[in-house]
Order: structure tokens, then sequence, then C-alpha cells
């Protein structure tokens, strides 16, 4: 028998002011997609911004549904606003905030799994990783060098 150890590494800083400019911008837009949200069934909203290699920064919210299972995700509604606007442009980092109207949310809230899935198909797909920012209503901001430390056995094309 052998035994595998998984860790992951994350960051913490106290507030945004001590994150590098390029890292507040995107924080900021991604509070600025949070605001867009559309979520009259659950009040929480979610928004997303991704950082392009080329200095672009393009947003994505949450999109509820009466049918939860049809809800599309903040990650998964800016990686594929990406995708389309900057095709042939990898993504260098995402930021995630949330906001509640029921309560603060003074601690970061990591993306779900099927975001985190999304997340590491994106790295793989561009054969780099991508920073990941996570905050919520307020308080610490979380940063993860790779979306493979939020999903570190993803499963990947290379099983089919």
């Amino acid at each position: 028998m052998k035994e595998i150890t998984i860790s992951t590494k994350i960051k913490v800083y106290e507030s945004a002011k001590e994150l590098p400019a390029e890292y507040q911008k995107l924080l900021e837009s991604a509070r600025a997609a949070r605001d867009k949200a559309y979520a009259p069934y659950s009040n929480f909203r979610v928004g997303a911004a991704v950082l392009m290699g080329n200095g672009a920064i393009v947003q994505g919210a949450n999109q509820e549904n009466a049918a939860y299972s049809m809800c599309i995700c903040a990650e998964r509604t800016a990686l594929g606003n990406a995708a389309m606007q900057h095709p042939e442009v990898a993504v260098r980092a995402i930021a995630v905030t949330v906001k509640s109207d029921k309560k603060a949310i003074a601690q970061p809230v990591s993306p779900c799994g099927a975001c985190r899935q999304a997340i590491s198909e994106a790295e793989d797909r561009q054969g780099a990783d991508m920073v990941i920012i996570l905050q919520g209503s307020e308080g610490e901001i979380y940063v993860l060098e790779s979306g493979k430390a939020l999903l570190p056995m993803g499963f990947h094309g290379g099983f089919l």
C-alpha cells in the first residue's frame, strides 16, 4: 500500500488593497458583475470576472431559474463569455465574489463542483494554470495558484 497526500496552498489577504493592482481591478469587476446577477429565488448573487492574457476583463454573473438545475453559475458564464470574446487568449486569473440579500458573508465562498471542473478543463485546454481569487461580500480574500488546487483529482479528457 502507498499513501498519497494532497495539499492546497492558499494565500490570505486581509483586504483588496494588499492585492496586486491588476487583481484589485479584477475583484472590483467581479463585484460589479455580482450586482448584475439574476437571483430572484435564492437572493444569493455571485459575480465572476476573468483576466485574459491580453489584459481584457470579461464578466459573468449567476442566472437563476425556477427549475434550479437549469441555473448557470457566474464562473461558467464568465469562462464561456471569455472563450467567445477572446477564443485564442488564455485566462490568467478568475475572481469570484458573492453577496446575499439575507446576511453578510465574511468568508470566501468556493466555486461549486461543476465550476471547479469547468475551471480545470479551461486550464487543460489552454495549457496553463489560472489564479483563483475568492472573496465573500466582505472580509478576507483567498488566492490560489490554480484551479487544480480546488479540484486536485479532476476528471479530464485523457480518460476518454
